[in-house]
């Protein structure tokens, strides 16, 4: 019982402790809610117009451009490209379903029809496209590949939201016009003219050094012209690299090593106990394996013109005899020893035909492919009996048998070529034998019928092997590079960066306005790692670090940082000090000048009335002042003989007076310009209308939180 009495005696005390855990209770729940939240816009990688821009989707597509892009671009670029992609496709989408234009069956059988009606695939026996063959073709890609069929699925979205931006450009196109009315004031632009006197008092008659601009002068303008003003958040940075290249001493030795190989030397032998003379590159027969065991690059067994050897060496090597050599010389980043091994006549170019039969596993074999090699082989086996017996089917059978498309409208035939177009086994068919051979030859294609239908001024040609040596840093060298770049570091963590770097006469480069999805930094190329660190926000200004490059290191360090909004003053006043300095000047040219006729200006300002004959509002420009539009536009506001008050303009200050009027002739009809004006209008649609959807829209990009780059 007095458990009991204590407990109804501290019964507010037990509400309150309930109260407080279960409003724990319901912060843990919003807190695993708000990681949710969280999580939830980490799969989100932008959003364009309300439409959101999924990671794993998004990710999907930059692996299928990169497959596709190969090495020609980096992850970067492709993601950028991709991203690119998907806002044009929301931006233009977004449009598409407001006016409720679709693209539908017919129309999209009408797109495939004209994107493949030159592929010989889907194409009948009398070259016309064949929508049976493309629906064999889809459903054989469905049942054998699924990254095929996707890879299709997309390239059918890609046509059909192509369609649908040019139906939409299309109707964009079809509400412009040019009206009559638009018609005669083009024509009057150009048609009516002018004849007039001036005189220019030049802003370059004050020196910039009397004209003061002050930081709030910058300011205000910057306030003014917010637009033209507004920059992403950006960084500043300064490197030093340091680059792991040979010194000469590693040329030396590199060199040393090459001319070593060229003697034949002893060698102890520890299986016969026995010294051996090893051959070097002067006395070896076997200069193939000599080279491939010796040389970085491998043995090239082609023979070559003299037009095909490096023009520096050319001379020195094609007048070598058959075992002579030329060396060590330094070309494209080796040291060399050339020696002709073989020397022949050889055809210049040659004429050739050919049909190809592909097998399973060959280069760009299609996919209705399904002979093997044999059965390959024994196809152009029984070809090249039935066309030794008789040539003229030769064309017959190129078109009923040869997959090679870029040759079967030729009837086979490769015409004129140099030596060395073809690959090897080809090539050297078609050199090494005689006008009318026929032979089949295997290459990495398949299987060909080859014919020799002429060959061309035979001259000489060698063979040469060369021993190749890459001139690159010794050990040495790199683990000193790597020393200099962590002295360096170390040294500038608690120094002047400028100042080190000049101690050590190293070059200091600065890199000025580095966005967030940059990868490219000047002098070193593709440094996501860079950009990345100098936007972390743990990076502070002053930070210093040093990054692995290829070749070498680089030590960074930040400078500045920069946030998004209006141009810092120190970073506008490049461009806003010239406007500033030019609107000053006008005002104190035009304080200190108080004539009213065009002489006594000139003998004010010393210098001279000039003319102008046949300006027109077309081309604003005044013969020996240049374009002036807004001079130009007073004189066609002004009557014949009438003066103008002073004109602020393009390069100073102008007074005017018009000495003649000619008004352009008077037309029956305008309906020629009027056809210009819409032209023009239409003109502008394909290469302006995106970009204004664009800036209108609601894009918010968050590639960086979701760390796609």
């Amino acid at each position: 019982m007095a458990v009991l009495n204590k407990i109804r005696q501290r019964s507010l005390f037990l509400i309150i402790v309930i109260a407080l855990a279960l409003f724990s209770f319901v912060l843990a729940d919003l807190f695993t809610k708000g990681n949710a939240f969280s999580q939830q816009s980490q799969n989100i990688v932008g959003t364009i117009n309300g439409k959101d821009i999924n990671r794993e989707e998004f990710l999907q597509k930059v692996e299928e451009a990169q497959r596709n892009a190969g090495a020609s671009a980096t992850n970067t670029q492709i993601i950028n490209r991709v991203w690119e992609q998907e806002v044009r496709q929301a931006v233009l989408e977004s449009q598409f379903e407001k006016l409720g234009i679709t693209i539908e069956k017919d129309q999209m059988r009408d797109l495939l029809k004209t994107a493949l009606a030159s592929s010989p695939e889907f194409l009948n026996e009398a070259g016309l496209f064949d929508e049976a063959k493309l629906n064999e073709y889809i459903a054989n890609l469905k049942e054998t590949s699924p990254i095929g069929f996707q890879s299709w699925v997309n390239y059918e979205k890609s046509l059909a939201t192509n369609g649908l931006q040019q139906n939409y450009y299309n109707m964009v196109k079809a509400g412009l016009t040019g009206t009559l009315a638009e018609g005669k004031v083009e024509y009057n632009l150009e048609g009516d003219k002018v004849d007039l006197k001036y005189v220019q008092v030049a802003y370059s008659s004050i020196a910039d050094s009397l004209v003061e601009v002050s930081k709030s002068d910058i300011s205000s303008y910057i306030s003014n012209n917010k637009k033209q003003y507004e920059v992403e958040a950006s960084r500043d940075i300064r490197y030093v690299k340091f680059n792991e290249v040979a010194s000469v001493e590693d040329e030396d030795a590199i060199k040393e090593e090459l001319v070593g190989l060229l003697n034949d030397r002893e060698e102890y032998n520890n299986l016969t106990k026995e010294s051996e003379t090893v051959k070097g590159f002067l006395s070896t027969t076997e200069d193939a394996e000599f080279v491939n065991s010796h040389s970085d690059i491998k043995f090239d067994e082609r023979f070559v013109f003299k037009s095909s050897l490096s023009s520096t060496f050319a001379d020195s090597i094609f007048k070598l005899n058959k075992g002579e050599t030329y060396g060590p010389y330094k070309d494209n980043g080796y040291y060399k020893i050339s020696k002709v091994v073989a020397v022949k006549q050889i055809p210049d170019s040659a004429k050739v035909r050919h049909i190809l039969i592909p097998f399973l596993g060959s280069r760009s074999a299609a996919q209705d492919v399904t002979q093997t090699e044999d059965e390959a082989k024994a196809t152009a086996d029984s070809l090249l009996a039935v066309i030794k017996n008789d040539r003229s089917k030769f064309p017959e059978l190129v078109k009923e048998f040869s997959s090679d498309q870029g040759s079967v409208e030729k009837e086979g035939r490769y015409d004129w070529h140099p030596y060395n177009t073809m690959v090897p086994e080809f090539n050297d068919f078609e050199f090494e034998g005689n006008v009318g051979d026929l032979g089949v030859v295997k290459t990495v294609f398949g299987f060909h019928i080859i014919e020799i239908e002429g060959q061309k001024e035979k001259s000489k040609a060698i063979q040469v092997a060369t021993l190749a040596r890459k001139i690159e840093p010794s050990e040495a060298t790199i683990d000193k590079v790597f020393r200099d770049a962590s002295s360096f570091e170390i040294a500038v963590a608690d120094g002047d960066f400028e100042e080190v770097a000049k101690e050590s006469s190293l070059t200091v480069r600065p890199v000025n306005g580095v966005k967030v999805l940059d990868e490219n930094i000047p002098g070193v190329g593709n440094q996501r790692n860079i950009v990345r660190w100098a936007f972390n926000e743990e990076t502070k200004v002053g930070a210093v670090k040093r990054f692995n490059v290829s070749n070498g290191y680089v030590v960074a360090q930040l400078v500045e940082k920069h946030k998004e909004g209006l141009m810092s003053v120190e970073d506008a006043s490049a461009s806003v000090l010239p406007i500033i300095r030019k609107e000053k000047k006008a005002e104190m040219i035009k304080d200190r000048i108080s004539v009213s006729t065009l002489e006594d200006l000139a003998a004010a300002e010393n210098t001279s009335v000039r003319t102008a004959a046949a300006v027109n509002m077309k081309n604003p420009t005044l013969s020996g002042a240049g374009r002036e539009p807004i001079v130009v536009g007073a004189a066609f506001g002004l009557n014949e003989g009438e003066t103008s008050d002073l004109i602020v303009g393009e390069k100073g200050i102008y007074m005017i007076q018009v000495t003649k009027i000619t008004p352009a002739v008077e037309l029956d009809n305008y309906q020629a310009a009027a056809n210009r004006v819409e032209q023009q209008k239409m003109s502008v649609v394909t290469s302006k209308l995106y970009n204004a959807l664009k800036e209108a829209a609601e894009i918010e990009d968050n590639r960086v939180e979701t760390q796609i780059q």
